[in-house]
């Protein structure tokens, strides 16, 4: 049986999460972490912070930092909810929209290439498998948690 641990280390290095810059639009570097808040305010509608906080397991604090980089690199703004003025919502800048609609073409490209080297029935069995395995983890008491 192989083993569970090595099998993950290797799959992480080589996807490049260990990376600290996982991507570059024009002048424009972006770390893994920026990349995973821009995706989930691209796909949220208008979100508070503290959504897409929790949608990442990050606490507030490091969460905030990183928002106050990506406003001051003009991807997001932050804007007071009128229901609520001490809740601010998250929205992408077109520029903001542009980084984040280019990295999400660059990942799609980068999985194509990847699953181009396998037949129709190894993607899906590995697809279906990924899947299974985001399951669990959501029902796992010692793993991801608050992760949707």
């Amino acid at each position: 049986m192989e083993n569970k641990r090595e099998l993950f280390q290797v799959l992480t290095r080589r996807f490049g999460l260990l990376n600290k810059n996982c991507c570059s639009v024009g002048s424009v570097d972006i770390s893994s972490v920026q990349s995973h808040i821009l995706y989930e305010i691209d796909k949220q509608t208008a979100p508070s912070m503290q959504q897409v906080a929790e949608t990442l397991a990050m606490d507030i604090t490091t969460f905030s930092r990183q928002i106050q980089t990506l406003i001051k690199l003009d991807l997001v703004k932050k804007t007071p909810s009128s229901a609520d003025k001490r809740v601010y919502n998250l929205s992408l800048t077109a520029q903001g929209k542009f980084v984040s609609t280019t990295i999400d073409h660059s990942m799609n490209a980068y999985l194509e290439e990847v699953f181009s080297h396998m037949n129709e029935f190894e993607k899906e069995t590995v697809i279906r498998s990924i899947q299974l395995l985001n399951q669990a983890m959501s029902k796992s008491s010692v793993c991801c948690t608050p992760l949707l």
